[in-house]
C-alpha cells in the first residue's frame, strides 16, 4: 500500500467518530482529499463530498461511511462512575474490561467496569453480559470531579488503534467503515491523477454519516447529489475462520480481492459493468450474494428519488463490531482500483435499465 494511503488509513481509523459525532473524522477526510478534489462540500447533516467535475449533469456517487459504533454517557453517579448506552450494534460480550476514550471537554481515558466473576453467584455467571450492568471508570473520586470533564451526551469509543499483523493484514477498531471512506477517497485520487474519467461525468466521493444507526447520511446526501448511479462500499463478513459454514453464508475470504454484491439491492447492469471492469483491468474480486436489501448505504441509495443504479462493493473483514477487526490492506487497495475502473466506464449514454441480453 502507498505510504500516504496507509498513513491516511491509520489516521482515520484511529480518529474517534461514533455515529452523530463524526466531526473529527470529517476534518481528516477534508484535509486528505483537498489536494486532488475539484471541490469539497460538507452538508448540514455532516456528510463530506470530495468532487470531480462538479458541473457535470451525469453524476456518480461513491459512498463509504465514516461513523463507527461507540457509547454515549447517559448518567453520572455520586461516586463518579459513568453509565452508558450503545451507539450502534455492540456485542456486549466483548465490552467489559475494554479501555475507552471518553470524548468530553477533553479526551479522558477510562475502562469499562463490571462485577468481577469472583463476586458473581452461579445464576449471574450463566447470564450473558449486559451493558446495563456496566459502567465507565475514569478514576474520578466523585460526581463533581467527573462532571468537570464529562457531560451527559458525551460519546466514547474503545481505545484500540491500528496495528499491523503478518503480511498485509492489519487490525483496528472501526475498519467498519472508515476503511470505506479511505476507499472512496483513493478512487477519486486515481481518477484525478491517472485520468480516464469521461469529461461529462462527475464523481462525488462521499464520507457519509450515521450509517450505523440507520443509513441516514447516505439518504440525505444522495438526495442533494441526485446521481444516476452509485457505489456503496462497506465491510463484509469473512467466513475463512473456524466454526462458520460456507454452505450457509457463502464463501468470502480475506486477501482474495474485494467483493461485488449480486442480488436485489444491486442494479444488474451496474453489477455487470463492475465485473467487466475487474476482468478487463486484472483486478481480483469475489461475488457476494444478498437476497434482499442490505444493511449498507447502498440500501438507502437505491431508493433515492426515482431510483439509483447501485452497486455494492466490500472488503472481507473478520470479527466485525469488535475492537479487533482484521482485513487485508491489498483488498482495500484493489477495492479502490475497482471503484475507479467502474467510474471510467460510465458515460452520459450509459443505460442502466435492467434487460435481458
Amino acid at each position: 500500500m502507498r505510504s500516504q494511503l496507509l498513513d491516511f488509513l491509520k489516521l482515520l481509523v484511529n480518529t474517534p467518530s461514533p455515529s452523530g459525532y463524526e466531526e473529527r473524522a470529517a476534518e481528516v477526510y477534508r484535509q486528505y482529499t483537498k489536494p486532488f478534489a475539484d471541490e469539497i462540500r460538507t452538508d448540514i447533516h455532516g456528510n463530506v463530498a470530495a468532487i470531480l467535475n462538479p458541473l457535470a449533469e451525469t453524476r456518480i456517487m461513491l459512498a463509504g461511511h465514516m461513523d463507527e459504533i461507540g457509547f454515549i454517557i447517559h448518567y453520572i453517579d455520586d461516586e463518579g462512575f459513568l453509565y452508558f448506552s450503545a451507539i450502534g450494534g455492540q456485542d456486549s460480550t466483548v465490552v467489559a474490561g475494554q479501555r475507552v476514550t471518553v470524548l468530553g471537554k477533553q479526551d479522558v481515558h477510562g475502562v469499562v467496569g463490571r462485577k468481577a466473576i469472583h463476586l458473581m453467584d452461579d445464576e449471574d455467571r450463566k447470564k450473558r453480559a449486559d451493558i446495563r450492568d456496566m459502567w465507565i471508570d475514569i478514576g474520578a473520586k466523585d460526581r463533581a470531579e467527573a462532571e468537570a470533564i464529562v457531560s451527559l451526551g458525551d460519546a466514547a469509543v474503545v481505545a484500540s488503534e491500528f496495528q499491523m499483523l503478518l503480511g498485509d493484514r492489519a487490525v483496528a477498531r472501526g475498519f467498519d467503515n472508515r476503511m470505506g471512506s479511505v476507499i472512496v477517497a483513493e478512487a477519486l485520487r486515481l481518477l484525478k491523477e491517472d485520468g480516464g474519467l469521461h469529461p461529462e461525468v462527475g464523481v462525488y466521493a462521499v464520507a457519509t454519516v450515521q450509517e450505523e444507526i440507520g443509513l441516514r447520511g447516505a439518504r440525505t446526501s444522495a438526495h442533494w447529489i441526485n446521481p444516476i448511479t452509485g457505489l456503496a462500499v462497506d465491510v463484509n463478513h469473512a467466513v475463512d475462520f473456524p466454526g462458520v459454514a460456507k454452505s450457509r453464508f457463502g464463501q468470502l475470504d480475506v486477501g482474495f480481492g474485494p467483493s461485488v454484491m449480486r442480488g436485489a439491492n444491486a442494479n444488474p447492469e451496474t453489477f455487470r459493468i463492475i465485473c467487466e471492469a475487474g476482468n478487463e483491468d486484472g483486478i481480483p474480486y469475489q461475488v457476494d450474494v444478498a437476497p434482499g436489501g442490505t444493511g449498507t448505504d447502498g440500501n438507502a441509495m437505491q431508493l433515492n428519488r426515482s431510483g439509483m443504479a447501485v452497486g455494492i462493493l466490500g472488503v472481507a473483514l473478520r470479527y466485525m463490531h469488535t475492537p479487533g477487526e482484521v482485513l487485508s490492506l491489498t483488498d482495500v487497495e484493489n477495492c479502490a482500483r475497482l471503484m475507479a475502473a467502474y467510474c471510467r466506464r460510465i458515460t452520459p449514454e450509459t443505460d442502466f435499465t435492467p434487460r435481458i441480453r
